[in-house]
């Protein structure tokens, strides 16, 4: 029993989905995409839950199939919303210095680098920004039921509180762009991390013109 529901669940779940392989932006390999993932780990609780309340074996195997449908079609919901997220936010940013990760099956990260968005000890916006902003607003505006936490970062350089705060400012300027282009305010937040988590050397120039940035995480709406 257990092997046929698995079995049921794993077919209705993969015939569900669109498109079950994507290529990975990093590595260039085929990868199963979200919608097949969370199909599958939908399907497959759906279907134990369905075998669960029957009465009978015949009666359990009936429920097991609609719960894996109905499983399936929830889980893989989430993952292809995200999918199509994702692939319209790498062709509206396509040149644009953005860098957009997949971290996850539903969760984006978009970093935004000093140079592009930002002078050195500023978080005024510098106007060469402002059309690469607009177009990740539009995406945002075109797919709501997504939240956004958007972090603001700093390198090394002066007083750990002055870059704490400096590090807000700039998260701040990056929402306060967004709601300006319709981003509904209820769905993103912003907060600062001051020198905290350097990605590059703070010992060299470009490492912490590295460090100077934005990230966007893009999340479920919850």
């Amino acid at each position: 029993m257990k092997k046929i529901t698995l079995a049921l669940a794993l077919t209705i779940a993969l015939t569900g989905c669109q498109a079950t392989q994507r290529q990975n932006a990093t590595t260039g390999e085929s990868e199963t995409n979200s919608a097949t993932t969370g199909a599958l780990i939908g399907a497959i609780a759906g279907a134990v839950a369905g075998a669960a309340t029957g009465d009978d074996s015949k009666d359990r195997r009936k429920r097991a199939l609609i719960g894996a449908a109905a499983g399936g079609a929830v889980g893989g919901g989430v993952g292809y919303y995200f999918d199509q997220q994702e692939q319209a936010l790498r062709n509206e940013l396509l040149d644009s210095g953005v860098q957009v990760e997949r971290v996850g099956e539903n969760q984006l990260l978009l970093r935004l680098e000093n140079g592009i968005g930002f002078e050195s000890g500023s978080y005024a916006l510098e106007p060469s920004i402002h059309k690469t902003l607009r177009g990740i607003s539009r995406i945002l505006v075109e797919y709501p039921d997504t939240s956004l936490v958007i972090d603001g970062h700093t390198d090394s350089t002066g007083s750990e509180s002055s870059n704490q705060i400096l590090s807000e400012r700039r998260a701040e300027s990056v929402r306060s762009f967004f709601i300006s282009q319709d981003v509904a305010p209820g769905r993103a937040i912003a907060r600062g991390n001051g020198e905290r988590y350097p990605i590059c050397d703070n010992k060299t120039s470009q490492g912490r013109s590295c460090n100077r940035r934005v990230e966007i995480q893009i999340l479920p709406l919850k």
